[in-house]
């Protein structure tokens, strides 16, 4: 993946990281300050410099996957990684990105034999401005590939080669199954060096990582899977894998420990996070068949109410509704202007993140219970997710 900034650890060269105050990890692209704790940074994007950040369900569009089941190892809580390399390997891909600005490397996994591969946005971002891209295979071959589509809010894209004869694809597993200890393996180009593969545990499941997204705006791995496996920057969008050789995440961002200056940088730490497999995939389809992600809305416009304010005019925090639009989901529920809206699908409403989280993992036509704070009063909406005008 292209290289990052400071401030966020991605899995290929190119990815960032945001920070967070306090002792809380900080998730941004390399080179960011969390405040005297961990940096978040993506692993792979594309940057004139070096990104932090790094970077998926059957292989979509139904391409039949050309990679087997992988047998564990017999010592309990360890894949057998030798067998798993063997295996998924050839789904795994390098992608180089080279542009006015600079140029990146990061990874992506064949989800189709006639040439889709998913990987992280920040890696790819930049052909959107004119950068090249380029595949090279676990075999040595290289084909340009152009960028399909991407969802810069969840920080995956798709892009797609032209090859001669069916590609080998990567099996799809699924996140939705994962235990905490359940180990791992990572595949992908940390620093450039491809077919790279490492071992570890899940250590940590649903977690919300922001980092940094395209135009200075924020993405959001939402429910991200930690893991202690070794990724790097150059890793993002490549594969998490289980003992199975099936994919269940997308390498896409990691943790680092600032410097004296404050600045991320150096490499993995043990704490890395994946986009969950199922969620990728997903969004990959709706990028393949149409170029675009439909995210579905509420139709309301909101500020948050931050703690310390909360507490200062004696209200509860959460995300204080500014005004709906006529006739759409939020007003067709009842929620009305000057409403403090506590909890949204069942979690606290206490940061942006949660409205990202919903738009990313909810469907249009899906139900949202939604708690709000009207006066002095408590009252709870369904609201029906409409599409986006």
């Amino acid at each position: 993946m292209p290289a990052a900034p400071p401030a966020a650890a991605a899995a290929t060269p190119g990815a960032a990281t945001p920070p967070v105050a306090g002792s809380k990890p900080f998730f941004s692209r390399p080179g960011v300050l969390l405040g005297g704790a961990l940096i978040l940074g993506l692993l792979g994007g594309f940057l004139g410099g070096y990104l932090g950040q790094l970077a998926g369900s059957t292989g979509s569009a139904g391409a039949p996957s050309t990679t087997g089941p992988v047998a564990a190892s017999p010592n309990a809580g360890v894949c057998d990684a030798e067998t798993v390399a063997k295996a998924v390997l050839p789904t795994i891909v390098t992608i180089n990105v080279v542009g006015e600005a600079g140029s990146g490397v990061g990874t992506g996994s064949i989800i189709t034999d006639d040439g889709y591969i998913l990987t992280n946005n920040h890696v790819v971002a930049a052909a959107v401005n004119g950068a090249t891209i380029v595949v090279t295979f676990s075999n040595g071959q290289q084909l340009p590939a152009t960028l399909v589509g991407r969802s810069a809010q969840a920080d995956i894209a798709v892009v797609k080669v032209d090859a001669d004869a069916a590609l080998p694809t990567v099996t799809v597993g699924d996140s939705d199954g994962l235990a905490v200890g359940q180990p791992v393996v990572a595949l992908g180009a940390p620093l450039g060096l491809s077919s790279t593969v490492t071992s570890g545990i899940v250590s940590a499941l649903g977690r919300d990582v922001p980092v940094p997204a395209d135009d200075d705006t924020m993405a959001l791995l939402a429910g991200a899977i930690q893991t202690d496996a070794a990724i790097n920057p150059g890793n993002s969008g490549g594969a998490l894998v289980d003992c199975s050789g099936a994919q269940i995440g997308v390498n896409s961002a990691i943790a680092t420990v600032p410097n004296a200056a404050g600045q991320a940088g150096g490499g993995s730490v043990g704490i890395g996070f994946a986009v969950p497999v199922n969620l990728a995939m997903n969004l990959a389809e709706q990028l393949i068949e149409n170029g675009e992600v439909s995210y579905p809305y509420l139709g309301m416009q909101v500020v948050v109410i931050p703690q310390d304010v909360a507490e200062q005019f004696n209200t509860a925090p959460g995300l204080f509704v500014e005004g709906v639009t006529a006739g759409g989901p939020a007003e067709q529920a009842g929620i009305e202007p000057g409403d403090i809206i506590t909890a949204l699908d069942g979690q606290p409403a206490t940061d942006a993140a949660v409205l990202t989280r919903l738009k990313l993992t909810k469907e249009v036509g899906d139900s949202v219970e939604v708690t709000y704070l009207r006066g002095s009063e408590t009252g709870t909406a369904t609201v029906t997710l409409g599409e986006a005008p």
